[in-house]
């Protein structure tokens, strides 16, 4: 018998009329229908089952014989449409992701530093999967507190691990309660935490909190809709604008607070690895920044500083000299 848990896939679709769907595998974006497994059935009722227990809420996780099930709910006109994501049963390694070695020993190389971290890219594209790797690697290599704030918490990062150092790292994941995300992001940092992951920034509030955490001596990873570094910090700073806090602030926090922004868009049908493209911040603000001093400037065109970061990076150059 095969059950649908036992399919290699990432996003799962429930019609209204009761067929499911999955990538077929051999094309980029074609499906096809589900009709070989013998719990389809089984799935459907317990995803409607779970959204009726909740709060209501169009975006929400489900267990499902042991794998973690990110929904999105959605009313067509025929009808309630499920789509779904499944979640890894565990965190995959960071070196596992296809990243190329001088990008993974960069970013390693930031986890006792303290600032933003900015994931990018379009919906599907593995953003959340990268910083959560990224940080249960921080926490291996190092240990110390991690907080995450989600809506809802994805992919298994909660509870201790054995750092290489010896010591303990800890990660408590919170979910978002009445899409509160400002007022949770507040509440991690009375955690005193070294870390803190906060799984998409969609709100003005949440914005404005990013940049304050990153200016406030902790490390920040966060994900952001964009399709490229420039536009990622845009969205950022138009995010936080407008809310509570005026525009120059943005650019005030964020010039002296980002670390690094990554633009990520997986690539290949049956076998997906990441395209890349980036721009890191000097880690040492003490110092004279290229980066830091075009978004203090008001312009956000990194293009330039793309290119040549990419290009030093991969030629094993320094950043920063």
């Amino acid at each position: 018998m095969t059950y649908i848990n036992d399919l290699d896939f990432s996003d799962i679709y429930v019609m209204p009329e009761g067929k499911v769907y999955i990538p077929d595998g051999t094309t980029p974006h074609g499906l096809r229908e589900l009709s070989e497994t013998k719990d389809n059935e089984k799935f459907i009722q317990e995803i409607e089952k779970t959204w009726q227990e909740s709060d209501g809420s169009s975006s929400y996780s489900f267990n499902y014989e042991g794998y973690f099930y990110r929904v999105e709910r959605t009313l067509t006109t025929t009808g309630i449409q499920y789509c779904s994501r499944k979640m890894p049963k565990t965190v995959p390694n960071f070196t596992d992701l296809g990243f190329p070695t001088p990008f993974v020993k960069y970013l390693y190389s930031l986890n006792r530093t303290s600032g933003l971290i900015l994931w990018a890219g379009p919906t599907g594209q593995g953003k959340t999967t990268s910083i959560s790797s990224l940080l249960k690697s921080y926490l291996t290599r190092e240990g110390g507190y991690a907080y995450t704030i989600e809506d809802p918490p994805e992919l298994p990062l909660d509870g201790i691990v054995t750092s290489k150092r010896g010591g303990l790292g800890l990660c408590k994941q919170t979910p978002v309660s009445d899409g509160k995300w400002g007022d949770a992001l507040k509440s991690s940092l009375r955690s005193r935490p070294n870390y803190i992951l906060v799984g998409e920034v969609r709100t003005p509030d949440t914005a404005g909190e990013v940049l304050r955490a990153a200016t406030s001596g902790h490390l920040v990873l966060s994900t952001i809709h964009a399709n490229n570094p420039s536009d990622a910090l845009n969205s950022l700073v138009k995010y936080a604008s407008a809310g509570e806090m005026s525009e120059d602030l943005a650019y005030d926090l964020m010039a002296r607070g980002i670390l690094g922004v990554v633009h990520q868009v997986l690539q290949g049908t049956s076998r997906k690895y990441p395209r890349l493209s980036y721009a890191f911040a000097n880690p040492d603000t003490t110092t004279g920044d290229q980066m830091r001093s075009i978004i203090a400037s008001g312009n956000l065109n990194l293009a330039t500083t793309i290119d040549q970061q990419m290009t030093r990076m991969m030629n094993g150059d320094e950043l920063f000299r």
